[in-house]
């Protein structure tokens, strides 16, 4: 006999796909897309304010990041200054030695000592 077994449970599926109403497809795909479009619609839009706001803050970082270079280029002149006031010390005294030293040699001539 045929038992319960020997039908598959696909059976007729087949036949009746050219059936299916295209008028409840496309009702149900319109459902469906009404269903997800606007949670995708709030999303894209969440997006595009998240990416307007890195670029916001992509520039105010690449400000402070120039402003920190200023800084730094400031920083150098003025270790630059002092190091120019140091030589420049240096050089005074130096002429000063040097001043002393002419006078020295002057008074020694003068005295009849020639060097």
């Amino acid at each position: 006999g045929v038992g319960p077994s020997d039908t598959s449970p696909d059976e007729g599926v087949v036949e009746d796909l050219p059936l299916i109403d295209e008028k409840a497809v496309e009702q149900l795909t319109e459902g469906l897309i009404s269903h997800y479009l606007p949670d995708l619609q709030r999303s894209k839009s969440a997006l595009q304010e998240l990416t307007q706001n890195q670029v916001v803050l992509l520039e105010t970082l690449e400000q402070e990041i120039s402003k920190f270079k200023e800084c730094n280029s400031i920083l150098d002149i003025n270790a630059l200054f002092s190091e120019a006031k140091h030589y420049h010390n240096k050089l005074v005294n130096i002429r000063n030695e040097m001043m002393m030293l002419h006078e020295k040699t002057s008074k020694l001539k003068v005295s009849g000592i020639n060097i």
